[in-house]
Parts: structure tokens; C-alpha cells; sequence
């Protein structure tokens, strides 16, 4: 069945603010840019190292540098790419796109450690998407096997470790060459949309913030800088003498993958007063399916949600991983039934929430999951995706790509539809094309993270798309996307 529908969104999407844009940094104080305060595990007499900023000549870009404080005042001392990590070691952060790493560099001077706060950075008055999910940094190296059995570890397994045995690990991997990232898949999705969002393509820039639980030790810094680099902010408020989570991924020649996880204080994420004002002044809300994971967490969720529902924001639930809803399906089943308005999984995730066997087909899990929710995007790797709506299903063609890296697809695909409701779009097939698109450009890449070029080129074909005409048609008899 085929209607037309007129380009709608609800208010509270179609009044959005744009970014404020970035100054100059100052001089004395620096109090009106994010910056990040830790301390060196082991700094020399009479010093304790913080993060300050510096600028690009090049081109005029916010950075973060190392600095010590001594006697004397703040000096620099490290580059912008690394600090000590765990046993004195240094870690180096992966290259993306955008770094600068040969660009010359102007030093920040700071008059006192008081005036370097977390939350001292300018914000929108309201958020177009806040991501609610687990903060951990990801360490990614390449090994051999040797390596592996040294440790002790069993090849191409997922292993929950303690602080001891991370710090092993990365002691055992000091002098390898091996990357940081901010990770996780939540932040993948919500990187690529602040990418697609970067620029007034379609409506005003987007405003992204993310909220977890990050330490107050170097590499929760780390994380808050990664991703406010990338047009994220990250607004949780460090745990005092608390341990960032990570993963460690270590990849052998064959290319099979060891995972160590160490949740740190990411396995706490605590609902309070600061939490519901964020909320309160969001578009949509993007919960991540492994925060179930975390029995002391799901509490925290649920009263996210219904503040969220609360202030007219819509919920978006990512399904995650099918072990994850297996075990917690009762609980997934709480927030989605009573408080999602969109649902992501991928074909197997969709059956786990279904509880359908192997051989149902995807368009039956989206078909089902759109009774129960008002919008459910299932994808099928590179048979292609579907989108449900009250108990009809729309088949979205897959976008031509030679594959490179799967890893990362979902989350891309998530962005994609995400960036269309923002837009205004109420073209399920429009929409979902772009998803697609976006999805097929992060699979013909090395990494997960949608390039910031590429995210430009991909909203300007949205935007035209859009603009070309005045009434857009879906391929279900449902109501517009402003219903939600």
C-alpha cells in the first residue's frame, strides 16, 4: 500500500538550536572551553600533570596537550597524542581522519589548576540526541600467538578481566604497536551523526552529548577528549578515584580477535538531578541494549526513559548483542514494551526479542516488533534491512560496497536513520536508503567510525533529496513519522 505523507516532525525535533561556534581559546582563564583534569600516576617532585589546550596555526582547531604543574607554573611537556597509562607505560591514541598530528601547535598558558573543569564549556540549550551508555576506551593491537599463550589467553574469545589482569595485559603490551580509541558501539552512532549533523545541511547543526560513567584517571580524560574532538560531548562528571573501563582487542594475523573487557566504573551509571535536567532538554534519547548488562544500571534506565517520554522526547533502544538480550530479556522487554518509540537490531537480535526460531525471516521480526513499538529497523548484513511500522514491513535494498571491516555497520546504520528524523524526513524507504548508504560507506573501510568527509558528501544527497520535493510516499499505509 502506498500513501502520501507530508513532510512532518514532531515540535520538539523541529525546533532546534544550533551549535554555538568555537572561539579562540583564552588566555587567563581558561574557563570557557571543555577541559579535562587528571593527575600523572607517578609525577616528578613537586609536579602533578593536567591536561591543557593548545591550537592549530593551521587551523585555528582546539587541542588537548599535556602540561605540568610545578613551582613555577604549567609547562608542557608531552604531546597531544599521549600520556602514562597503567605501570608507567605511554599509550598512543589512534589517527582518525581529522588529526593534525604534523600541524604545528600554539601552548595554552594557565594561571591555576581551579580554573580546569570538566564542565566549564560552553552548551546548547537543548540536545538533538543524548546517548545514555557505557564509556569505555578501546585498545586495539595486533599479536601473535606466542603472545597470546604467554598470557594464557584462548584465542578469539570474549573474557571479563579484573583491574590486575588489564593492567598484565598492558603491561605485556608496552613497546607493541597497538591504538586508542574512544569506543563502544553507542559512540560510534553518535560520532557519525555529530559528523552528519557537522554542518547546516538540511536545517541547523546537531547538537550530540552522550552521558556514562567514566573515572577520574587519565583515561577517562582520554575518553571526554576523544569525543568532544569528534563534536560529542560527554556530560557525566568523573567518578573521584575511579577506573575507566576498557577493552582490550587484540587481533592475530589470521585476523580472529581476543576481547578482554574491564567494565571500571562504567558498570555504575546513577540516575540524578543533573541527569533529568540533560534529559529534559532532549530531542531523543538513544539507550544502549549492553547497560543491561548491569543489574545496578537497568534502574537508572527506566527512570531515564520515563523522563524522557515525560518531556516529549522520543526513545530509541539499541538491541546490542543476542546473549545480552537473552539473558536480560524480561528487563529489555520492560523498557521496550513501555517506553521505546524505536527499536535497532540486527536480523539475529530481532529474533532473540521475538523469541522466534533461527529460520524466521527478518521481515517476520519486524513485522512483529512493530505491534509492540512504533518503529523497528532490522538489518540483514548484505541481504539488506527492513523497517517496521504497525505490523507491515518496508524492504530496504542493501547499498552496493566492497567490504573491508563489518564491525561497526549497526551502529552506522542507526546514525543514518536517526539523521533523517532530525531532518524532518517521514520517507521510511528515503530514509532507510541513507541508513544504508551510510552503513555500506563504514563496511568499505578500515574502523568504525564514519569519516568526516564522507559524512558531509552523504548528508548534502540527503538534503538534496529532500529538497527536490514537497511530498515524500512511504510503502506502508501508516501514519507519518510525527505520529510517535
Amino acid at each position: 500500500m502506498s500513501l502520501s505523507l507530508p513532510i512532518s516532525s514532531p515540535p520538539h525535533v523541529s525546533t532546534l538550536l544550533p551549535s554555538p561556534p568555537l572561539s579562540p581559546p583564552p588566555t587567563f582563564p581558561l574557563n570557557t572551553h571543555p577541559s579535562f583534569l587528571y593527575h600523572h600516576p607517578q609525577p616528578p617532585a613537586g609536579y602533578s600533570k593536567v591536561i591543557a589546550f593548545c591550537r592549530s596555526r593551521e587551523r585555528g582547531r582546539l587541542r588537548h596537550a599535556s602540561m605540568m604543574k610545578g613551582p613555577r607554573g604549567f609547562s608542557r611537556m608531552a604531546s597531544c597524542w599521549s600520556f602514562g597509562g597503567e605501570g608507567g607505560a605511554e599509550f598512543v591514541s589512534g589517527r582518525e581522519e581529522e588529526d593534525e598530528s604534523n600541524s604545528d601547535e600554539e601552548e595554552v598558558e594557565v594561571e591555576a589548576e581551579e580554573d580546569l573543569n570538566f564542565g566549564s564549556c560552553i552548551l546548547p540549550e537543548r540536545w538533538d540526541v543524548l546517548g545514555l551508555g557505557q564509556a569505555m576506551v578501546d585498545f586495539s593491537g595486533m599479536v601473535d600467538d606466542e603472545f597470546l599463550n604467554k598470557l594464557g589467553l584462548e584465542k578469539g574469545t570474549r573474557k571479563v578481566v579484573n583491574h590486575e589482569e588489564r593492567g598484565r595485559v598492558l603491561r605485556a603490551m608496552d613497546g607493541c604497536s597497538y591504538k586508542a580509541a574512544a569506543g563502544g558501539s553507542l559512540s560510534n552512532s553518535l560520532v557519525a551523526l555529530a559528523r552528519l549533523g557537522s554542518r547546516p545541511i538540511g536545517g541547523p547543526a546537531l547538537n550530540v552529548a552522550m552521558v556514562g560513567s567514566i573515572g577520574s584517571d587519565p583515561l577517562g580524560g582520554f575518553y571526554r577528549a576523544k569525543l568532544r574532538r569528534a563534536n560529542v560531548h560527554f556530560l557525566s562528571a568523573p567518578i573521584k578515584d575511579g577506573t575507566t573501563g576498557t577493552v582490550i582487542v587484540l587481533t592475530t594475523p589470521d585476523a580472529h580477535r581476543t576481547m578482554l573487557s574491564y567494565q571500571g566504573t562504567s558498570s555504575t551509571v546513577s540516575y540524578d538531578p543533573s541527569l533529568a535536567s540533560i534529559i529534559s532538554k532532549t530531542n531523543i534519547l538513544v539507550v544502549e541494549g549492553y547497560l543491561f548488562e548491569l543489574p545496578d544500571t537497568i534502574k537508572t534506565m527506566t527512570k531515564a526513559c520515563e523522563e524522557a517520554r515525560r518531556c516529549g522526547a522520543l526513545v530509541a533502544v539499541t538491541a546490542s548483542d543476542v546473549s545480552c538480550i537473552e539473558r536480560h530479556y524480561d528487563d529489555f522487554w520492560e523498557i521496550v514494551g513501555n517506553h521505546a518509540d524505536i527499536v535497532f537490531a540486527n536480523s539475529d537480535e530481532a529474533r532473540a526479542l521475538c523469541h522466534f526460531a533461527p529460520k524466521e525471516s527478518p521481515i517476520s521480526a519486524a513485522r512483529y516488533l512493530s505491534h509492540f513499538v512504533p518503529l523497528v529497523s532490522v538489518t540483514d548484513g548484505p541481504k539488506g534491512s527492513y523497517i517496521g511500522v504497525k505490523g507491515e514491513a518496508v524492504y530496504i535494498p542493501p547499498s552496493p560496497c566492497v567490504p573491508v571491516d563489518t564491525c561497526g555497520a549497526g551502529d552506522a546504520y542507526a546514525s543514518g536513520f536517526l539523521y533523517g528524523i532530525l531532518r524532518g524526513g517521514s520517507d521510511l524507504k528515503g530514509m532507510g536508503t541513507l541508513a544504508a548508504r551510510i552503513a555500506a560507506t563504514v563496511v568499505g573501510q578500515q574502523g568504525t567510525r564514519l569519516r568526516v568527509q564522507d559524512a558531509v558528501e552523504l548528508a548534502e544527497s540527503f538534503s538534496f533529496h529532500y529538497d527536490g520535493s514537497s511530498t515524500v510516499r512511504s510503502d506502508v499505509g501508516s501514519d507519518h513519522i510525527s505520529s510517535f
